[in-house]
Parts: C-alpha cells; sequence; structure tokens
C-alpha cells in the first residue's frame, strides 16, 4: 500500500531517503525551509559573476555517489562531468609544501624522497586501508544500527582485527611514518570526521584509501550539480518539491505523528523524516516524546563549527591550486581550541579551495572564486570584528605562498559565514558544521537512532546519526532510512 510520506529538509541525506522511498512506490513530498534545495550544500551567485559553493567541496568516495546513481538506473555522466584534479590538492607547511599527485604510485615516490622507506610504507598502508574501506563502506556503514547485533556476521567477525577498532588514528599512522609532515598528511582526512586523530578508531583510515587512492574529483558547475543531479532522480520517481516551507511542529496522536505544520498549515502524513538537524527536530516535539534530552545533546562531542569567507578576486592569483591547506602551525594547538579551551585559535589552520583555477564558469573571466574555511569551536562569539580580523591573517598568509601583495584590494565581492550562521540557517546545534564526532564513544550504536522511541512512524536522517559526518555517508543514511521504512512497511507499519 503507498505511504504518504514527508520529508524534512533537502540536504544529501533528505534527498537519497526521498529518491529511495519514491522508487518504491510511495507518495513523497519534501519541504525545505530555503528557496533551492541542497541544505549546507546550497549554491549562490552574485552580480559580478561569481558562483558559490557553501559548503562541500571534497568531491571522495566517488563509487558510493555512483552507486546512488546506478540503483536508479543512471549514471554520473549523465548529469554532470566530473573531472580528476591532479595535484589533489597542495598542503603548505612553514618552511615547504607537499603536492599530492593524482596516481597512489607517484604519491609512493613522493613520499620515499621525503622518507627512505615510506614509500613501501604507504603501500601497505594503503593496502591496509583498501580491506577497511571494502568492508567498512560495504558492510559496516550499511547497518541501521538497532543493536550490537547488526555486527555479528562471519565476514566482520573475521575481519574484527584488521578493522582496528580499538586503535587510535594518530598511533596506528605513526607505525608507518616517522616524517611529521607525512603523518600530518595522513592524519588530514580524518579531520573531516570532527575530532583529534588520537580519538579517532583507526578503522578510518579508509577515508585515505576514499581519498588519495580513488583520487580527489570536483564536478564542473560545481558541487551543487550533485545536489541538483539527486533532485532529478528523485523526481523522476515521482517525489515532489516544495521552497521557503518551514516545519513549526511536528503533531502526534496515540504514538504516532499524524501531521506536520507548515508556513501556519496542517498537513496529515503516514511517515515522517527529519532530515533536519536531529535536535533541531526534536525541539518541534512535546519533551516527553524526544529521543534525547538537553543533557544528552551536551555531553556529545560535535564536529567543529567553521568560519568561511567567499571571495570574488578581480584578477588572477598565480601558484594557486584548486584546493590548498595551510597547515604553517601546529594542528594540535588548533585543535586544542576547538575541543580543549573552546576558543579561538591563535595560530590557525585554513583550507583555501579555488575552483576558478578548474572550472571558468565559477567566477568572470580572468577572475578568481576563493572559499576560505577555518574550522571553530562550535557556541563561540563570532562578533563580525572578530571574522574579519581572521580573514585579514588569511589572505597575509595567502600572499606569502602565491606572492601576491595586497590581496585585501583585489577582493571585489565578500561573505562570510560562521557560527551563529550555521544556526540560523540549518538550525545546527551550537552552530556546528559537519555533525557530530566519529569518535569511538559516538560510533555505529553509540550514536543517535534512527527511529523515534515513541513514534514509530519518524524517522531521523543525516550526519548526526548513522554513519555519520560527510557528504558519502549522508547519501548512505538517506539509503539506511528508506531502507528500514520499506521494510517495515512490507511487515505492516
Amino acid at each position: 500500500m503507498k505511504k504518504k510520506i514527508a520529508v524534512i529538509g533537502s540536504g544529501f541525506s533528505g534527498l537519497s531517503a526521498t529518491a529511495y522511498l519514491a522508487k518504491a512506490g510511495n507518495e513523497v513530498h519534501v519541504f525545505e525551509k530555503h528557496e533551492q534545495p541542497g541544505g549546507r550544500a546550497r549554491q549562490f551567485s552574485t552580480q559580478q559573476g561569481y558562483v558559490f559553493d557553501m559548503g562541500p567541496s571534497w568531491y571522495w568516495m566517488p563509487d558510493i555517489i555512483e552507486s546512488f546513481f546506478a540503483d536508479f538506473g543512471y549514471k554520473i555522466s549523465d548529469f554532470f562531468e566530473l573531472i580528476s584534479l591532479n595535484p589533489q590538492f597542495e598542503m603548505i607547511f612553514s618552511q615547504e609544501k607537499i603536492s599530492v599527485p593524482e596516481s597512489l604510485e607517484e604519491l609512493k615516490i613522493l613520499f620515499e624522497q621525503i622518507e627512505k622507506g615510506a614509500g613501501l610504507q604507504l603501500e601497505k598502508f594503503m593496502r591496509s586501508a583498501k580491506f577497511k574501506y571494502e568492508v567498512g563502506m560495504q558492510d559496516f556503514v550499511n547497518k541501521p544500527c538497532h543493536n550490537w547485533s547488526e555486527f555479528i556476521s562471519p565476514k566482520i567477525t573475521k575481519s574484527a582485527l584488521r578493522l582496528d577498532l580499538l586503535t587510535n588514528f594518530r598511533t596506528y599512522v605513526a607505525k608507518y611514518f616517522k616524517s611529521e609532515k607525512l603523518r600530518t598528511l595522513m592524519e588530514f582526512p580524518v579531520i573531516f570526521l570532527g575530532a583529534s586523530p588520537k580519538n579517532i578508531p583507526a578503522l578510518y583510515s579508509l577515508m585515505n584509501y576514499g581519498g588519495y587512492a580513488l583520487g580527489t574529483h570536483y564536478p564542473i558547475g560545481g558541487f551543487y550539480q550533485l545536489v541538483l543531479a539527486m533532485k532529478k532522480v528523485a523526481e523522476n520517481q515521482g517525489a515532489t518539491f516544495y521552497f521557503n516551507k518551514t516545519v513549526e511542529s511536528i503533531n502526534t496522536q496515540n504514538g504516532k505523528v499524524r501531521s506536520l505544520t507548515i508556513n501556519g498549515e496542517t498537513y496529515e502524513f503516514d511517515i515522517v523524516i527529519a532530515s533536519s538537524d536531529y535536535h533541531h527536530t526534536e525541539t518541534l516535539l512535546n519533551k516527553d516524546l524526544r529521543n534525547y534530552s538537553e543533557v544528552y545533546w551536551k555531553s556529545r562531542t560535535f564536529a567543529p563549527s567553521s568560519l568561511i569567507y567567499y571571495l570574488g578576486i578581480n584578477q588572477i592569483i598565480p601558484n594557486l591550486k584548486h584546493h590548498t591547506l595551510f597547515f604553517e602551525n601546529d594542528l594540535d594547538e588548533h585543535i586544542d581550541c576547538i575541543y580543549g579551551e573552546k576558543k579561538w585559535p591563535e595560530k590557525p589552520l585554513f583550507y583555501v579551495c579555488c575552483p576558478s583555477k578548474t572550472d571558468n564558469a565559477v567566477a568572470p573571466k580572468d577572475k578568481e572564486n576563493l572559499f576560505l574555511l577555518m574550522p571553530l569551536a562550535i557556541g563561540i562569539n563570532d562578533e563580525e570584528l572578530t571574522r574579519e580580523k581572521y580573514l585579514m591573517e588569511m589572505l597575509s598568509r595567502i600572499e606569502r605562498h602565491t606572492g601576491i601583495a595586497d590581496l585585501q584590494s583585489m577582493i571585489e565581492y565578500k561573505r562570510s559565514f560562521c557560527v551563529s550562521d550555521f544556526i540560523s540557517d540549518y538550525n545546527a546545534y551550537g552552530g556546528n558544521a559537519y555533525g557530530l564526532a566519529n569518535t569511538l564513544g559516538q560510533t555505529a550504536v553509540l550514536k543517535p537512532k534512527i527511529i523515534n522511541k515513541r513514534l514509530k512512524n519518524l524517522f531521523y536522517t543525516g550526519q548526526l546519526t548513522v554513519p555519520g559526518p560527510g557528504v558519502p555517508p549522508s547519501i548512505l543514511s538517506g539509503k539506511i532510512v528508506a531502507n528500514e521504512i520499506i521494510k517495515l512497511k512490507q511487515e505492516g507499519l
């Protein structure tokens, strides 16, 4: 029997759940508070001719994304052109820089040049990382995580020791490499998981394989092309999207959600999926119907927030790659400011994306599109003067690296986005940018549940539940929830 399903939010997890549930024959309606789909992955254009992706810019794990489209009989190439970046990115240290090549063989040569024997060590590391990726992304992260019994399978049990669940990532990397620069390079991918490498399970070396081995890619037209493609897939299955629609309350009766109040009007549904911020979604319910208390959320380790600047530069900037990481300062000092002291960093690290190096469509001719991102603690004050202070810091370091003088005078478009904006735009708890950190105590079954414990037809998806933060995991999250609903529907939900 066809179910009438509401999806709150059109980020990657919402788009994914929508497509799968519509394909299964359900009547799916998506309600988005903004004027366009995508959530954190929205895009905006300026009068000067710049096109900015607002959020994700690292296109990693292309096989996971390709698999989504294959489930509906499509290929990525049916929707957009995906190119492989070479170099994948450049990492700037205080005295030198490392450019990560597209080829793993070339990367082995680079490692060997930096540290004798490191080329062979990289080969061993990646062999193990490939195993973790294949088991982790195919068997581990696709579980709904209702209980630990889901992980009792011959394959997972046999693989348990090789998955290195109980070893922290920093210790694991140090077994392979002595060079501080190489260790930093190998630790970088897990920063996306929202915690210090010393608090992330070594299982997540799968990120190194998903990035360095499978390559870093870019969709021509910007990351938003992925949003548009997933929306088109969902629409082709029969889903309907509504924009500028804010869900104001979730209305319940006799242990079930009965309706949603949206822009002052009430609409009835059989099932509701919240791909909106998990904590915010629960504030739309009476306290006795919530899965988790405020005390619970305060006890969680969240991934960082970010200071972001979108800059339009009126000339070409030399010596800058598509992705550049400015790691001249100590990683642990910056991490401690995020998770320990919870303050603005004195010696920050930051990231620059310059997609105009690859894509002529995102900036006018002979101009550059810059996206600057600096990780921050959640919940801190982000007044404009402080934002500007750190913009000047980032610009001065870009100037030193590129040889450009007075970059500030070349800015013809500027917009910042920070902690308070994440709260106002996305209802993000504490202004977090990436969700819950993938620490050992917040992995799998220990993450917030995908089903409401008291309302059997309310489901949650996205970066605050399984499998975790990031674009591919969010796509998987939507599929996991859709599969659970399809299964329960077959059982008579």
